[in-house]
């Protein structure tokens, strides 16, 4: 059932009447923990919502739990979430003083036979980033922040739309979506790769840079 007590559709994809309206951070996360509004829900261990600071000046959108995190319940606990840690406090953003969240709540994975039991991770669809917006609009709705971070493609999807590319967006000043009723916001997105590219690529060190250099791009935003 949703919010309000009606039965949702089996393959309902819309998280919206699960989010309560006019609820502070500690009623979003409590009503997203019982989230039904799409398949992803069914074989995770939890919904993974949110972690730092709710007066953030600075908010973070990965793509979505990982393994680790969907175990912890907390957003960017594992190796991807220590890259990002170190590259922030390189690029002058204290990771202490960030919100951090994912554009899908729950974790989406496929087992692979030949890898045992290990969950690997699958890219969230549109239809499934669609269905997960309304939680990440109440949550900047009520941070408001002054930066908003875009972990990687799908994060920048998620707020920028279908069309968005990392490869050809990350790095500059974006317009901001809206998330409180206005039509016009001024630039306050910063794209980037997903900390998880670092770990995947050859030459990890030249990838860290880049995601150094992005995060900086917010970091002077903010002064």
């Amino acid at each position: 059932m949703n919010a309000t007590g009606t039965p949702e559709p089996e393959d309902s994809y819309d998280a919206g009447p699960f989010v309560p309206a006019g609820a502070d951070l500690a009623t979003l996360r409590e009503a997203a923990a019982g989230c039904r509004g799409c398949p992803l829900h069914r074989n995770t261990t939890q919904t993974v919502f949110s972690s730092g600071d709710a007066d953030a000046r600075v908010v973070l959108v990965g793509e979505q739990p990982g393994d680790q995190e969907d175990r912890k319940g907390l957003p960017f606990v594992g190796p991807a979430g220590r890259v990002l840690m170190q590259a922030l406090d390189e690029a002058g953003i204290d990771p202490t003083e960030t919100y951090v969240t994912n554009a899908v709540k729950h974790f989406k994975f496929e087992y692979v036979p030949e890898r045992g039991k290990r969950r690997i991770h699958k890219t969230p669809n549109l239809r499934e980033l669609s269905a997960c917006k309304p939680w990440l609009t109440a949550e900047l709705r009520l941070i408001d922040p002054e930066v908003i971070v875009a972990l990687g493609a799908t994060a920048g999807k998620a707020l920028l739309g279908p069309s968005f590319r990392v490869t050809k967006q990350r790095g500059a000043l974006l317009t901001c979506p809206s998330f409180d009723g206005d039509e016009e916001r001024e630039e306050c997105v910063v794209a980037t790769i997903h900390p998880s590219a670092v770990l995947r690529a050859d030459d990890r060190e030249a990838v860290y840079r880049g995601l150094v250099s992005d995060l900086r791009v917010a970091a002077q935003a903010l002064s």
